[in-house]
């Protein structure tokens, strides 16, 4: 089978989250990956815990499947050999600050200047030029600065801190991937590459419709804990039971609603919007009054978009997942170690079939190509 990235070289010059994922979505779909690391040390996620050998469980669950190279690129030496690299490539991505490779001598211009063909996508936290492209920042910051972080709360009303490094992927890894894809096809037409100044924070507010549809429109602008998916209604919760589990309850509209109103054995809120606080309390306590178990065995067979929460090691073994061959596929890495590969969303017939794909090692030679040390 031939996979839709097949004969696509890219050159990755990122580092830790954003970069790595986006070029591992294209290594899985059948592109052929390069990452150009430091001689010492390589990529910093190399470094990071756990590891499962010499290097970090996370930097191979982000690089199955690719090549690396060590080059130092201020010097003479490194910076030729990454150059002929990239005049080789369809893809280049990066993630330095704004400016950082044009002061290498492998900035767009430079670049194109040798292969007009590159897709060269840069990834930043704010872009490539404005008052904040400069600024240094993680994750919680693009968030707090986009106004998704104020709209979440916890019970003391104070901003939630998520989980899930929702800027880096959300906003860095996913617009990356479409954008390079869109430029491929793009070529395909012109003949041309072009540049992509993919931000960070620029991707967070195409999750803000909804809040943005109501402020700008003069409907009041959202609050924490007020509207339909910040806690505003008894229909979109997570209600605490009686054994100090949770469950999270979606019954948005009027036929879940009245299912899940029937189960808790309050048939009466089915004529009501879930708005009034009062309703909020009442269903609270009655969920409160079992445990988690009594509930899932209520609601089975159920359609009320009620779940109970669950723990990440639970979720691995769920019988659903686990039968659709999600966390089949592996890594080998450098030393030998077997690791789960990353799930990711591409589908089995555009991706590489092999089970098990390498983490690379640091600096690995290059078919034809001696690396600069």
């Amino acid at each position: 089978m031939t996979l839709p990235l097949h004969g696509v070289k890219v050159v990755d010059l990122s580092t830790l989250l954003p970069g790595p994922l986006c070029t591992l979505l294209m290594a899985e779909a059948g592109a052929d990956v390069i990452k150009i690391e430091r001689p010492a040390g390589g990529d910093e996620m190399r470094s990071y815990v756990p590891k499962a050998g010499p290097d970090s469980v996370n930097f191979g669950m982000l690089n199955r499947g690719k090549r690396s190279t060590a080059l130092d690129l201020k010097t003479e030496g490194g910076h030729a050999a990454a150059l002929a690299l990239i005049a080789q490539a369809d893809v280049l991505v990066e993630q330095f600050r704004p400016g950082v490779m044009t002061r290498l001598g492998l900035g767009y211009d430079e670049v194109a200047a040798r292969n007009p063909r590159i897709i060269y996508c840069s990834i930043t936290g704010y872009g490539q030029n404005g008052p904040k492209a400069d600024t240094a920042a993680h994750d919680i910051n693009y968030l707090a600065e986009t106004g998704m972080l104020a709209l979440s709360a916890g019970s003391d009303g104070a901003p939630v801190l998520p989980p899930a490094l929702i800027a880096d992927i959300a906003g860095g890894t996913y617009p990356a991937i479409m954008n390079i894809l869109l430029a491929l096809r793009q070529r395909d037409l012109t003949g041309h590459g072009c540049q992509l100044d993919i931000s960070m924070a620029e991707g967070l507010f195409t999750f803000m419709y909804w809040a943005m549809g109501q402020g700008t429109t003069g409907n009041g602008w959202p609050k924490a804990g007020a509207e339909l998916v910040t806690g505003g209604t008894a229909r979109y919760q997570i209600y605490r039971t009686s054994d100090d589990r949770y469950l999270a309850a979606a019954p948005l509209e009027e036929r879940f609603w009245r299912n899940f109103t029937r189960v808790i054995g309050a048939p009466e809120l089915a004529s009501t919007d879930g708005l009034d606080p009062a309703v909020k309390e009442r269903v609270a306590g009655l969920i409160a009054s079992q445990t988690a178990n009594v509930w899932v065995e209520r609601f089975a067979g159920v359609d009320a978009c009620t779940v109970r929460v669950i723990e990440l090691e639970e979720a691995l073994a769920e019988p659903h997942f686990v039968q659709r061959g999600l966390f089949d596929r592996k890594v080998r890495m450098p030393g030998g170690d077997i690791i789960a590969a990353l799930p990711v969303p591409i589908a089995d017939a555009m991706r590489v079939d092999a089970e098990v794909r390498d983490g690379p090692a640091l600096g690995a030679s290059l078919p034809g190509f001696v690396p600069d040390v």
